[in-house]
């Protein structure tokens, strides 16, 4: 099977999970046999992953710092006006929508370059670039939704350009692929699109990759060995991770129970926000800020942590609470969450009831047998949630396609 994947970040350049998932699912398709060509639209530095690595535009290559900033899907206009000052190199349209035009311009000279079965997009940002490609070459389009508007958006406001590209992307698709039941139920519920249309693969998470499981004793070992709790969040700092609602809770549970450490790693537009609001609820020497993590030095807060918690409004997946259990730390999830649909041994709370989130805390903070189960119990469950796994699942999603698109052409 050959696929033409279109993707807007790779690791180590990637701004967040869109590009970990792309990572793993290519690599699972090459262990699967897959022929895959994954398309950039800048040049920059990527990980290798056995698929051939395409820029659509290989002028004015960027560093990885430069990748990770210009590729983040959820910049906003004055952010890239500000990037843009910083880097006047860098030819860079007036927008982020620019940028994406731009990319689906590049988009069918590189379908025209690479022969394929199959043409497979990831999200809003390549959108219009895999229906381009699909226009020149007449191949079928999987369109794999990791993230809709209404969940980066907590379902308050949406973009309406981003919802329209989103539509249109969903709507010229042959298949489409959601990452849980969670999602297929918005695409459903949010962008008139039959239930029959769409294949529901889980993402997954690659037990072996020794920059996630390989954890170590960090720092925060002092504190614990001394009686405190360590409860860890990690992700953007964005309306839709609830770090907000991750606040409220701490305060809950430092109230009951002092000696807690509460540590925030991630970066996002609510930064300033919450370190305000931590000093506003009086826990701010409880609250520890450690800006954007990677590989082992996120490792090591997993390691370090006695609870993650991922109490996101809305997360169509969510791959924190897989790397933290194959740390061996336990977590607690947001029922409004992908993952929730295949980790049986996690906590789990909705969002907004942080009452019962600070009780669930405390109650693995002070009940070590819990804490021992969840997190064994626990990473059994994400060992078995293998990237490999799920690039069958997708290779599935091709083979049905393709045959029932040849069945239509007889």
């Amino acid at each position: 099977m050959r696929v033409l994947m279109y993707g807007w970040e790779f690791p180590p350049s990637n701004s967040g999970g869109l590009g970990v998932a792309c990572y793993g699912l290519t690599r699972g398709l090459v262990a699967e046999g897959a022929d895959v060509r994954f398309v950039l639209p800048r040049k920059f530095p990527v990980l290798p992953s056995g698929a051939k690595i395409v820029f659509a535009d290989e002028a004015n290559p960027l560093d990885s710092l430069q990748a990770r900033q210009f590729n983040s899907g959820y910049l906003t206009q004055e952010q890239l006006n500000f990037l843009r000052g910083q880097y006047p190199e860098l030819r860079y349209g007036p927008s982020l929508f620019d940028e994406v035009l731009r990319y689906a311009a590049l988009a069918p000279l590189v379908a025209l370059q690479y022969p394929a079965d199959v043409i497979h997009v990831h999200d809003w940002l390549c959108y219009p670039a895999g229906i381009a490609a699909k226009k020149v070459t007449g191949l079928p389009l999987v369109a794999h939704v990791h993230a809709t508007e209404f969940d980066r958006t907590g379902f308050g406001s949406v973009n309406q350009a981003v919802y329209d590209v989103e539509r249109r992307g969903m709507h010229e698709a042959d298949r489409i692929i959601a990452v849980s039941e969670y999602t297929k139920r918005v695409i459903v519920a949010h962008y008139g699109i039959s239930p029959d249309k769409v294949d529901v693969v889980h993402n997954g998470i690659d037990p072996d990759d020794t920059a996630v499981s390989s954890a170590t004793e960090a720092e925060m070992k002092r504190l614990k060995d001394s009686g405190w709790g360590v409860v860890l969040f990690v992700g953007r700092l964005t309306l839709q991770k609830g770090p907000d609602y991750f606040l409220n809770a701490a305060r809950k549970v430092i109230t009951h129970r002092p000696n807690t450490l509460f540590v925030i790693s991630g970066s996002g537009d609510m930064a300033k926000q919450i370190i305000d609001r931590s000093a506003e609820l009086g826990i701010g020497d409880k609250v520890l800020f450690t800006g954007f993590l990677r590989e082992k030095e996120l490792a090591r807060l997993y390691g370090a942590a006695d609870l993650v918690v991922m109490p996101s409004v809305s997360e169509p997946f969510g791959i924190v609470p897989l790397e933290s259990l194959l740390n061996g730390t336990p977590v607690l999830i947001s029922k409004q969450s992908g993952v929730a649909e295949v980790i049986r041994n996690a906590l789990k709370t909705d969002f907004w009831d942080t009452d019962e989130m600070a009780n669930k805390m405390v109650s693995v903070l002070d009940n070590p047998s819990l804490k021992e189960t969840l997190a064994t119990e626990g990473m059994r469950e994400a060992r078995g949630q293998v990237w490999r796994r799920v690039a069958e699942r997708c290779m599935m999603v091709y083979k049905k396609l393709t045959e029932s698109l040849s069945r239509t052409n007889i």
